[in-house]
């Protein structure tokens, strides 16, 4: 498992029950987590005064409860870049903080690369692989159908000081923006894609990322470079294993441009037991 080891502004402190004890900067909160099976002892008195509390409801989604007034929102920051963090309204934060250890393999490189670097990044949410691609010298594409989370992306981007570095801020369906810059010509030499485990298509289709994640690789590879430098996917979807994911990102390009595949989970340390918390997977093409 590759894991997540260098914030200074996030911390799990511990785990039990299907729940996940963190905090965010000042700010202690208490979230549901289903991979959590486990019914350790909560002994950290956090467990009974965290600032804020998401409770599941048995009837889908569910509600916060505060037991103080939190700001609006607050930040929180990851090496020189900056985020800010609110709760909304199912369970989340704005950030997905396991996602650093891919945010230091795409900065690293990017910065390794020797040239110009052009990244799409797709289901871009708050900005956090846009960002850290853009603060590495990367020029970059964020691509997301909410036009509240560019906009979130937008404000961390001020935050962390970026805001005057070449990032195009695209509102749309992915996979009709990318079929349009498959016939403008505009070729990219990096792909991100966070993908949602479910989705509606443009005539509220559903959609499963199990069925659709091949067509969805093999329709982005269509805008890679001559000389592409990664290709990144992530997951969060319990039946897409990190070897499946591996071999349709092998399968669509290491036939025609080489390089090699890898995959694994991606995680977080617990501080109270020193164990990872598993938190999605990973898949990544790189050139040789």
């Amino acid at each position: 498992m590759r894991t997540a080891n260098n914030w200074k502004d996030y911390v799990i402190l511990d785990t039990s029950d299907g729940e996940k004890l963190e905090k965010w900067g000042k700010v202690s909160l208490v979230r549901p987590d289903p991979q959590i099976i486990w019914k350790t002892d909560k002994t950290d008195p956090l467990w009974r005064g965290a600032d804020g509390h998401y409770h599941r409801s048995n009837k889908g989604g569910g509600e916060w409860e505060f037991r103080k007034r939190l700001p609006e929102s607050w930040k929180i920051s990851y090496g020189a870049l900056t985020f800010n963090i609110r709760p909304t309204g199912f369970k989340h934060t704005g950030l997905f903080p396991e996602q650093a250890v891919n945010w230091d393999f795409m900065a690293e490189k990017i910065r390794s690369a020797g040239r110009e670097i052009n990244v799409l990044n797709l289901f871009a949410y708050t900005g956090g692989a846009t960002l850290a691609c853009a603060e590495a010298g990367a020029n970059v594409c964020h691509v997301d159908a909410s036009k509240g989370m560019v906009q979130w992306a937008r404000d961390n981007a001020a935050a962390s000081g970026l805001a005057d570095k070449p990032i195009r801020w695209i509102v749309d369906d992915c996979e009709k923006f990318i079929a349009r810059e498959i016939r403008r010509g505009r070729r990219y030499d990096a792909v991100i894609m966070d993908p949602p485990s479910y989705g509606r298509g443009p005539g509220g289709e559903v959609w499963k990322l199990e069925d659709c994640v091949y067509d969805l690789v093999k329709l982005c590879s269509g805008v890679l470079s001559d000389d592409p430098l990664f290709f990144l996917i992530n997951s969060y979807t319990t039946g897409l294993s990190p070897s499946v994911m591996g071999y349709i990102l092998g399968s669509v390009l290491t036939e025609k441009f080489g390089g090699e595949v890898s995959f694994d989970e991606i995680g977080l340390p617990v501080q109270s037991t020193g164990m990872t918390l598993p938190c999605g997977s990973t898949a990544i093409w790189q050139a040789d």
